[in-house]
C-alpha cells in the first residue's frame, strides 16, 4: 500500500509525512509550495482547488485537509497504533482535539499569517493579526490545560494527536509577537518528546532551529 503526497516544507504536509513514516508505508513526495506568489502544480489544483497542501493520493483516490488525512491514515493503518479505535474510550478526545487543532488553533495562525482573508480592507488587516495572536495564546492555553499531567495528549498512549501538536508548535514565531512554546509547559513537554522520535527527526531535521521552533 503506497501513497503520493503533495508536499511543501513548513506546511501541514510535514505532519502527514511524519504519519507515513510512523506507519512505515512507502510514499512519494510531489513538490509544491506555500509561497503565495508561486503557482501550484496543475495536478494538485485538480485535486484541491484551494491550492493547499497536504493532498494525499492512493490507488485512484485523493483527499485533502490535514486533520481528515490524519484520521484517515490512523484508521486505515490500525497496526501503527496512532489512533484509538471507534469503540475506544479515548476516541472522543482524539477526534475533539484534532478538530480543535484544525478549526481553532490553525484558524488563529491564519488570522496572523493571512489577515487579508479576514479583513475587508488593508487597513483592517493589522487588527486581524492582533486578534490572531491573542487567539493563539487562548487556544494553546486550552490545550495546555487539557494535557495537564498526561504523558501524551491522550494520556499514556502516543498518537497522531501528538504529531499534530508538534507540527503546530513549529509554526509559532515569537518574533511576530506570537507566544513561545515555553509559555505552555505541558505542550512543550510533549513537543520535546515528539521531537526525539526517529520519524520526526527525518522529516524535520533541516527545518528545526531555535528560531523556527518558537522557543
Amino acid at each position: 500500500m503506497s501513497y503520493k503526497l503533495f508536499y511543501a516544507p513548513g506546511s501541514a504536509a510535514m505532519g502527514t509525512r511524519v504519519m507515513l513514516e510512523e506507519i512505515g508505508a512507502p510514499y512519494e513526495l510531489l513538490e509544491s509550495t506555500i509561497d503565495m506568489d508561486k503557482p501550484r502544480p496543475p495536478e494538485q489544483l485538480a485535486l484541491n482547488p484551494n491550492g493547499w497542501v497536504p493532498v494525499l493520493i492512493w490507488d485512484d483516490k485523493a483527499m485533502y485537509e490535514c486533520a481528515a488525512i490524519t484520521m484517515f491514515l490512523g484508521d486505515r493503518h490500525p497496526e501503527a497504533n496512532l489512533a484509538p479505535a471507534v469503540n475506544d474510550p479515548d476516541r472522543g478526545l482524539y477526534l475533539q482535539t484534532l478538530v480543535y487543532f484544525s478549526n481553532s488553533v490553525q484558524n488563529a495562525f491564519q488570522l496572523d499569517y493571512y489577515p487579508d482573508r479576514f479583513a475587508d480592507t488593508q487597513n483592517d488587516e493589522a487588527s486581524a493579526q492582533r486578534r490572531g495572536i491573542r487567539r493563539l495564546c487562548e487556544t494553546w492555553k486550552v490545550i495546555d490545560n487539557q494535557i495537564g499531567t498526561n504523558r501524551w495528549v491522550l494520556g499514556e498512549r502516543f498518537s497522531s494527536v501528538d504529531i499534530y501538536l508538534f507540527m503546530l508548535t513549529t509554526w509559532l514565531r515569537p518574533s511576530r509577537g506570537q507566544p513561545k512554546v515555553s509559555e505552555f509547559p505541558n505542550v512543550k513537554r510533549i513537543a520535546d518528546a515528539v521531537l526525539s522520535r526517529e520519524s520526526v527527526g527525518k522529516v524535520y531535521k533541516e527545518w528545526i532551529t531555535g528560531d523556527t521552533y518558537g522557543y
